[in-house]
């Protein structure tokens, strides 16, 4: 016969060995570091995919018979569905969570490959850009934070390096294959096809990490909303933003056609080469970069992007190419892919941080769009100037010129914005350190 205390010994042992009548079943799946590491490749295969066409514009252009100013249209087209995106679905995985999202983006973005391979001519051209360049801006709000929920400080370095890794290795991987593979125009894609459709597989394994509130459908209505928090922020990364990504554009629209222009070569290496250079460059900057405080980090690429592009555009300048010209113009694009790198980055950071997780994604969003609009609409106003302005050098020379203007006025911007600063944290400093019976408030 048990005594009391063996027998509620036993009962509480049955007890533990059952699982709890109303418990809800623990969902197993990917751990925090496989789940970045999918999230950022993710990135890396949404901006490859976005610079895989640029070796191939000279091909369509050959076989096709349209004009440069086709080659922005196409360029900026994709630029444009992003944009929208953004502004449309760019807050929805704060509400249904950030794995329907990407699952639904990924779909897009293998639907975007198949037309591309079954492109025959420019209107299936710009249907698939339209396609990939909506599934990449429903995907890139929720790309970032989740990465930033799984890992604030991770997550932050990663929305700076995977777009930079993701253009660069799209540019050089599709010349590459194009110039030596065979079915230059769909080998490419469909090895872009095989990426997506195994990353989709593999978010079905990621664990949510926001859970799902209402207002999903309110979250569609395209509005610039941002957290007052970080207001002062945005309007001061904004310029920066707008200015590296317009010298991204200037690369993926024009790169391929002046790097021709200098080296008198058709190679499709060659013309995604620039554009590898640029972004390898951004990338290098955000790993070397990745503990320099904020602000010294957009002085850099503020200062390393004005540089660059001032050797870019004397080297273009001649015209006449030779040895002089193509190492200045690959001189220059690397030390303004530095400036890319550290302006990018030191807008994400100093954004975020003022942000909390139900409003990361919308932020992030929005950052994008600003990013977006220098991607695409300096790029088609390019285009037209080359046929109906100054020619193609002309066009990069003054291209060029425009970008370090901006670069100038975000300086300028960053400056005046330090000095307001320096009166906040003294009268900040002297609150912390009043005494608590003096009633001053403490922000």
């Amino acid at each position: 016969m048990s005594t009391p205390i063996t027998a509620r010994r036993t009962a509480r042992t049955d007890n533990s060995a059952r699982p709890p009548r109303h418990a809800a079943p623990r969902r197993r799946g990917l751990g925090p570091a496989a789940s970045v590491a999918l999230l950022a490749s993710i990135g890396v295969s949404l901006l490859a995919a976005s610079s895989a066409p640029t070796p191939l514009y000279a091909f369509y252009q050959k076989h096709w018979g349209f004009s440069p100013i086709t080659t922005t249209v196409v360029f900026g087209v994709y630029a444009v569905a992003v944009l929208v995106s953004l502004l449309v679905f760019g807050k929805i995985s704060d509400h249904v969570g950030r794995r329907p999202v990407l699952l639904v983006s990924l779909i897009g973005q293998a639907a975007a490959m198949v037309v591309f391979v079954e492109a025959g001519g420019v209107d299936a051209l710009l249907a698939a850009r339209i396609v990939q360049g909506v599934g990449t801006g429903a995907a890139l709000g929720a790309l970032g934070a989740g990465m930033i929920d799984i890992n604030p400080r991770g997550g932050a370095f990663l929305n700076s390096f995977a777009p930079a890794m993701g253009t660069a290795s799209g540019a050089l991987v599709s010349g590459l294959i194009v110039q030596y593979l065979p079915a230059p125009t769909h080998l490419v894609y469909v090895v872009l096809l095989g990426v997506f459709v195994l990353q989709a597989l593999g978010v079905l394994a990621l664990r949510e990490t926001v859970t799902r509130k209402a207002g999903a459908l309110a979250s569609l209505v395209p509005e610039i909303k941002l957290p007052k928090a970080a207001r002062a922020s945005v309007a001061i990364a904004a310029p920066v933003l707008f200015a590296v990504w317009a010298l991204t554009g200037f690369y993926g629209a024009l790169g391929p056609a002046i790097t021709r222009t200098l080296v008198h070569s058709t190679s499709a290496v060659w013309g995604g080469l620039p554009l590898f250079v640029l972004a390898a460059s951004a990338g290098l900057a955000v790993v070397t970069l990745r503990e320099t405080a904020m602000r010294t980090l957009m002085f850099l690429g503020i200062g390393a992007l004005v540089a660059g592009v001032v050797i870019t555009v004397v080297s273009v300048g001649s015209g006449t190419g030779g040895t002089a010209a193509v190492t200045g113009f690959f001189v220059g694009s690397a030390i303004s892919g530095f400036g890319f790198g550290s302006g990018f980055q030191g807008g994400i950071r100093m954004v975020i941080p003022h942000t909390e997780p139900h409003e990361r994604a919308g932020a992030l969003s929005l950052l994008y769009v600003v990013c977006y609009l220098g991607l695409g609409v300096p790029a088609v106003i390019a285009g037209v100037l080359v046929v109906h302005g100054g020619g193609l050098l002309q066009t990069a020379r003054e291209y060029g010129i425009a970008i370090i203007v901006l670069a100038l006025a975000a300086l300028a911007g960053l400056l005046f914005s330090g000095r307001r600063a320096q009166p906040m944290a003294v009268i900040v400093a002297r609150s912390e350190n009043a005494p608590a019976a003096e009633g001053v408030p403490v922000p």
